[in-house]
C-alpha cells in the first residue's frame, strides 16, 4: 500500500509581513538614532571640563576670568606651556622622567603576576582555588585607608622611603585584585580544548599559559595595561606618602608644587595639567578598540 504525501504550498512573504519588517527596520534604527544622539550629547558635556582646561591653558595672564567665557583665546598663547614648566623648581622633564618609571615598572608587574593569577585560578585545579578566588576578591572592599599604616611602617622598616620601591614592588606580587578577576574572566571564556591539545603534544602549565592563553588575550591585557597606567600616571597619594626629595617627584606632586607655589597663575596651572592628561587620552584613544573588546569577552559589558 502506497502511501502519499501532501506538498504544503510555499509560504509567500505577503504585505503586512513587508510592511511588519519595515516598521521593525524603522523602529530599530530610531532607537540607534536616539541612543547615538544621548552617547554624543552626553560624552560633549563630560568634555567640557577638559574643553575649557585646553582653552584656559592658551589664554594670556588676564584673560581667564573673563565673562562670558571666551573658547577660542585670541591670541592664541602657546608660550605658557615653556613658561609654566619653567617656573617649577626642578626641570619638568624630570617630573615626567619619575613618573615614566614607576607607570612602566608598576604595570608591567601588575600585567605579568595578575595574568599568572587570572590563569592559575581560570585554567588550573587545586585545593581551596574557589575560596581563595573569594579571599582575592574580597580585598576589592578593603579601603585603601585601613593598610595605609601597616604599608607605611613596613616599608619604613625595609628602608625604601624617599625611593620608588614602595611604588612598584607591591605590583610585582599579584597585582590587583581587579586586573585578577578581569582576566580570569576572560581566561574561562576560552575553550579548554586548546589546553588539552597542547597537553597532548606534551606541553606544561607554564607553556600553556605563554604560547595558548597569552596570544589569546589581547584585548584583555589591553584592558588592564590601559587601567594600570590611567592609575599609576596619575597616582598621588602613594608618591605624598613615601618620597620626600622633590627632584623624585611624580607629574602629579609637581602639579600640586606649582599650585602651590602659582595658585594665581590658573593658564599655567592648566597648562601643566594639559601636559599631565594627554598622554593618557593618547593611550586610551590608541587602544580603544582593544579595551572595549577586553571588557566584552570578559564578561563586564552587561552584555
Amino acid at each position: 500500500m502506497s502511501q502519499t504525501t501532501e506538498r504544503q504550498p510555499l509560504a509567500l512573504p505577503t504585505a503586512n509581513t513587508n510592511s511588519a519588517a519595515r516598521l521593525g527596520l524603522v523602529k530599530r534604527g530610531a532607537r540607534d538614532l536616539v541612543g547615538h544622539l544621548l552617547l554624543i550629547a552626553g560624552s560633549t558635556v563630560m568634555s567640557i571640563p577638559m574643553l575649557w582646561m585646553l582653552s584656559t591653558s592658551l589664554k594670556r595672564t588676564g584673560q581667564e576670568w573673563v565673562f562670558p567665557p571666551v573658547w577660542i583665546p585670541d591670541p592664541i598663547w602657546w608660550p605658557n606651556y615653556l613658561e609654566a614648566m619653567n617656573a617649577l623648581p626642578v626641570p619638568f622633564y624630570v617630573y615626567v622622567v619619575n613618573t615614566l618609571v614607576i607607570t612602566f615598572n608598576a604595570t608591567l608587574g601588575t600585567v605579568i603576576t595578575s595574568s599568572l593569577a587570572g590563569f592559575a585560578f581560570a585554567r588550573l585545579r587545586f585545593p581551596a582555588r574557589n575560596f581563595m578566588f573569594l579571599l582575592v576578591i574580597s580585598t576589592m572592599m578593603l579601603p585603601g585607608a585601613v593598610t595605609l599604616i601597616p604599608r607605611f611602617l613596613i616599608f619604613r622598616y625595609l628602608g625604601w622611603l624617599d625611593t620608588f620601591l614602595p611604588l612598584i614592588i607591591p605590583y610585582w606580587f599579584g597585582g590587583t585584585a581587579f586586573s585578577i578577576f578581569l582576566l580570569r574572566q576572560f581566561f574561562m571564556s576560552i575553550p579548554r580544548e586548546l589546553d588539552e591539545a597542547a597537553r597532548m603534544d606534551g606541553a606544561s602549565s607554564l607553556q600553556i599559559y605563554w604560547w595558548v592563553i597569552l596570544p589569546l588575550a589581547g584585548p584583555a591585557l589591553a584592558t588592564v595595561t590601559i587601567f594600570q597606567v590611567w592609575d599609576h600616571w596619575n597616582e598621588f597619594m602613594g608618591p605624598l606618602i613615601y618620597i620626600n626629595s622633590m627632584e623624585k617627584y611624580t607629574i602629579a606632586l609637581a602639579l600640586r608644587t606649582f599650585q602651590n607655589i602659582r595658585s594665581q597663575r590658573v593658564n599655567y596651572l592648566m597648562a601643566v595639567s594639559m601636559l599631565q592628561v594627554i598622554p593618557v587620552v593618547i593611550l586610551f584613544f590608541a587602544a580603544q578598540k582593544y579595551f572595549i573588546r577586553g571588557i566584552q569577552l570578559s564578561g563586564l559589558s552587561g552584555r
